[in-house]
């Protein structure tokens, strides 16, 4: 049924699903060290950011973007807007909580919702572009 989608839908479609399961493993992480081991959120939401990394990759890679680079390419490319995602993540929470002492959590969302923007735009064009022949 997917397979009938123009291929960008059926990007953005796997996108929000990938995208899901690495906001569960994200915010699971955050929570739990903020309200069971009394972490700072900031902190505690930058380790949810990488293992969600983790599970972003690999959902991503298998179901979104139909790579054609190689994991050894695709991997480097990630791990960059990976990591511009991680700093655009530290820097808007303590923006939102640490300065302007709003609550972690909804924060933690809006973050998620732009964060998410720039690391599909980044993935799409640079991590999982397909291979110039």
């Amino acid at each position: 049924m997917l397979q009938r989608l123009p291929r960008h839908s059926r990007q953005v479609i796997a996108y929000a699903f990938s995208g899901g399961v690495t906001a569960v493993a994200h915010y699971a992480l955050l929570i739990g060290l903020v309200e069971l081991a009394g972490v700072d959120p900031v902190p505690a939401s930058l380790a949810g950011f990488a293992l969600g990394a983790v599970v972003s990759y690999t959902l991503n890679r298998w179901l979104t973007f139909e790579a054609t680079r190689t994991h050894g390419e695709a991997s480097w490319r990630f791990g960059l807007i990976a990591f511009g995602g991680f700093l655009l993540t530290g820097v808007l929470m303590h923006l939102f909580v640490k300065v302007a002492g709003l609550p972690y959590l909804p924060m933690q969302v809006v973050t998620t919702l732009i964060v998410m923007i720039f690391t599909f735009a980044g993935h799409k064009f640079f991590s999982f572009a397909d291979r110039a022949e």
